[in-house]
């Protein structure tokens, strides 16, 4: 019976030949697409046509039984290599024994070819017929075809000249590669490669378990079984392979293309964020040009959103803050000049820098870009603090989960080639880079203010130009001296061309006119001339107009945190670059004067541009408070008791400010001061004291106390007087860390540290209601008395163990009668007893003062 295959069967059989006959196994080409690959979608085309090209394939067999009966039992599809295998039957003399294969394989394919070409999945060309030498191998693994066959030996070796007779019928061969020497039990091989697919993937099919007959003439010698596969011209993990086993050479290799890449395509684009930021590229608000915009904020947004807008300028009148006034001027003129230095603006924290640099920068409208190194210092982790940079500096993209891989890929380096990659890199370096294409922003931005600049002024001067000449025009008509030279194209040549004369005014030798024109081209080439020297020196002017302003504010170290010292060091040598490049100006501001060190370090060939603020006398003080309640609509009149109150917050800014909100809240100026000294003392008593641990401040609880005690009295106090005696005892840090922390300001004379003041005029009295708290006075004085005890106590065991010493040593010296009992020694003893008797005295006096102290303490529970 007949074996028929569904629609998407591998094969059909037919009725089996008589026992008389013999049978093969022919292979035949091209019926199919050869799929190259798993998503190779010819190889669905074949699949739709196959019954179509299976039945014409059976009748053109069918046709071929005149050729020793040949009879097609059974058809079963190769999709995968293109064919189809047919196994067959054909009566003798012939064999596919021996060389009886190749003329079968003639005649049947002369035969073919009378009945017209094979079917092809294409329609086009046709396959041709190939004798099955070996044992059909049907597989459907993702083994796809290769012009490389790969044939292994399982047997003695085949020299590879019979080796390639035997693959030569079916197509060209580029090359052979023998396997070369391989370890005992593994099976020799060759890779035979082909110069077409399509002649790989026939010899596949039809030499595979092809039995070799041995070179050997012993009647017993093992025959060689042929074994085929292919082999793919890129080999699966081949690159990957290599790239592992060398990482010597790869390591460098992705370092540099990653470095490639971050240069070509990210830093253009950070560097283009940074001007996006720098010139609102995306902030709608400076699209105040755009009609359609300007007309939906007028009739929608400032109703809707924004709420009515703020006209009035930050700056204060200058008889207000008239202190100000100087540092503000000051700040104009380093602005007006080629930035060589760096502009550093001190004062105390509250004293009104941010808002005063503001004003001064939103009056100047150029680009400003602003740096908070309080952002920085408040960054958990290096990946935030890099974060915080990119943010406020508007670099972007920032892969900061990079560097953590780039850690562990150093990590992993160290243990495959003995050494880092260099893939990681340090915070500051880091910090560099971001800074480095910051700085190609500023050039940016520079040059695109230029460019509208000199747009703007050649503008001007093309419109003067315009003036100039319709100027001359409009004299040269009233003249009579005029010619329009349209007139001539009217009028013709030859003889004509005189009717294009008009009443021009002509001497009889033609000398006015010529003299006429030669006049006016004189003079519109020295005014161009003029219009030349005048844009070259706008442009001049303009140009350090162009540059950007870089605002660093908060330079300076974290008190009693960890403060991050290479962010301040890298800070400030970039800085000094821009500045000694002109690339910027540059605004450093800070709470402390000692902070302009590392810039002084870093920009040693320039002196800095020092810019004092400090705060507000008496008189502008008032002012100021009076002003800003007019501002908010409050018509209060403010006594003399009032500004009595006033003079005590000072004149600094934030104490104003918190004042002028207390008021307008409902509070009355009294009311207001008080509050802010009652907040100031519980501030006090935690910065100054620690409260809750005050083991992580840089100075002792006694210390504090000392200060405060001698400040509450007198308005300041010499350094040295607190310096020199206890409990400092020369220890400068402590005050150093006071001032840092605002509780003191230490003020110099001739370079050297002179006085010390309240860090705030407010603290004034705030020292003096915390040294009036008599049960935490009591306190603070029994934590310093016992110090002064504990230290005194070991003076007195220091003098006590030196009159022993003495008294033994006095007991064994021999005195002449001369010296009527006087000796080194007993002047010694008198002087340490005299010594001993004050010390004790003094703990006597100040246990009793302790006593009193704890008797106050506890009647005050």
């Amino acid at each position: 019976m007949l074996r028929v295959p569904v629609r998407h069967g591998f094969w059909r059989t037919y009725s089996t030949a008589v026992d008389s006959t013999r049978e093969g196994w022919l292979y035949i080409d091209s019926v199919f697409p050869i799929q190259l690959a798993r998503r190779d979608f010819r190889h669905y085309i074949g699949i739709l046509r196959q019954e179509t090209l299976l039945n014409v394939l059976q009748t053109r067999l069918e046709q071929l039984s005149s050729v020793y009966d040949f009879k097609p039992l059974e058809l079963q599809p190769q999709r995968k290599d293109g064919g189809v295998f047919v196994r067959f039957s054909y009566s003798p003399p012939y064999t596919p024994d021996g060389d009886n294969w190749s003329a079968l394989q003639t005649t049947l394919g002369e035969e073919i070819r009378k009945h017209g070409p094979l079917p092809t999945w294409l329609g086009v060309g046709s396959g041709e017929l190939w004798i099955v030498r070996g044992s059909p191998w049907k597989e459907d693994m993702n083994h796809f075809a290769s012009p490389i066959l790969k044939v292994v030996f399982d047997g003695p070796e085949i020299q590879e000249q019979s080796l390639y007779e035997i693959c030569r019928p079916y197509g060209r061969i580029r090359d052979m590669t023998p396997s070369g020497p391989v370890a005992a039990g593994i099976l020799r091989s060759t890779s035979v490669i082909f110069q077409r697919v399509h002649s790989a993937a026939i010899a596949r099919n039809v030499i595979h378990g092809l039995e070799f007959p041995s070179q050997s003439t012993s009647p017993t010698a093992a025959k060689t079984r042929l074994r085929t596969h292919y082999q793919q011209p890129l080999q699966a993990h081949a690159i990957r392979n290599w790239m592992s086993s060398h990482p010597k050479i790869m390591l460098p290799i992705i370092v540099f293309l990653l470095g490639t890449l971050t240069y070509t395509i990210f830093d253009p684009i950070r560097s283009l964020m940074v001007e996006a930021k720098m010139l609102d590229w995306f902030n709608y608000r400076s699209w105040s040009q755009i009609r359609l915009y300007q007309w939906l904020r007028e009739t929608a947004l400032d109703r809707l959103i924004l709420g009515p807008t703020d006209t009035s300028s930050k700056l204060d009148r200058p008889e207000v803050w008239k202190e100000r006034k100087e540092a503000e001027n000051a700040l104009h003129d380093y602005l007006a000049d080629v930035p060589t230095t760096i502009a550093f603006l001190h004062g105390p924290q509250g004293s009104g820098k941010t808002s005063m640099v503001e004003a001064v920068l939103e009056q100047t409208g150029r680009s400003v870009l602003t740096i908070d190194c309080r952002k920085l210092h408040a960054a958990p982790s290096d990946s935030a603090l890099v974060a915080a940079l990119a943010a406020q500096t508007g670099y972007r993209p920032v892969f900061t989960f990079l560097n953590s891989m780039n850690s562990l890929l150093d990590l992993a380096s160290v243990g495959l080639i003995g050494q880092k990659a260099g893939l990681s890199s340090s915070v500051p370096e880091q910090l560099e880079q971001i800074l480095e294409v910051v700085t190609r922003a500023l050039r940016g931005v520079s040059s695109s203010h230029r460019a509208f600049i000199q747009r703007q002024i050649r503008y001007k001067v093309h419109l003067e130009s315009i003036r100039v000449q319709e100027a001359h025009k409009r004299q040269a008509i009233l003249n009579g001296t005029w010619h329009d030279g349209r007139l001539d194209c009217i009028a013709g040549n030859g003889v004509m061309s005189e009717l294009g004369v008009g009443d021009e005014l002509f001497d009889p030798d033609d000398g006015v006119h010529v003299g006429s024109e030669t006049q006016t081209s004189q003079m519109e080439q020295e005014e161009q001339e003029k219009a030349t020297r005048r844009q070259k020196t706008l442009e001049d002017l303009e140009a350090i107009n162009a540059l950007p302003i870089v605002v660093i504010r908060n330079f300076a170290s974290s008190v009693g945190k960890t403060t991050r010292e290479e962010v301040l060091e890298v800070l400030a040598q970039w800085a000094a670059t821009l500045a000694e490049n002109h690339i910027a100006h540059i605004i450093v501001l800070s709470d402390n004067r000692e902070n302009s060190k590392r810039l002084t370090k870093a920009l040693p060939a320039k002196p800095l541009y020092s810019i004092a603020l400090s705060d507000a006398d008496s008189s502008s003080s008032l002012l100021f408070v009076k002003q800003k309640l007019e501002d908010a609509g409050i018509d209060m009149g403010i006594s003399a008791q009032d500004a009595r109150y006033v003079e005590r917050l000072g004149g600094r800014a934030s104490d104003l400010e918190s004042l002028i909100h207390k008021v307008r809240s409902g509070m009355k100026v009294d009311e207001a001061v008080e509050d802010i000294i009652n907040r100031g003392v519980a501030e006090l008593r935690k910065n100054a004291f620690g409260e809750d641990d005050s083991t992580s401040l840089p100075w002792s609880r006694y210390q504090a106390w000392k200060v405060l005690t001698m400040l509450s009295k007198t308005p300041e106090v010499g350094y040295y007087d607190i310096l020199v005696d206890f409990p400092f005892k020369g220890d400068e840090n402590a005050l150093r860390s006071m001032e840092h922390a605002e509780l003191i300001t230490i003020s110099t004379k001739e370079g050297r540290p002179a006085a010390i003041r309240p860090g705030k005029p407010i603290f004034r009295w705030v020292f003096e209601r915390v040294v009036n708290d008599k049960v935490f006075a009591a306190r603070q004085e029994l934590v310093y008395n016992e110090k002064q005890i504990a230290d005194t106590e070991a003076k007195i065991g220091t003098y006590e163990q030196e009159l022993a010493v003495l008294v033994e040593t006095m007991g064994n010296e021999q005195r002449r009668w001369w010296t009527f009992g006087r000796s080194a020694c007993v002047e010694r003893a008198r002087a340490v007893g005299e010594r001993l008797v004050i010390a004790q005295r003094k703990v006597d006096k100040l246990e009793r003062k302790n006593t009193e102290l704890k008797k106050v303490m506890t009647s005050n529970l």
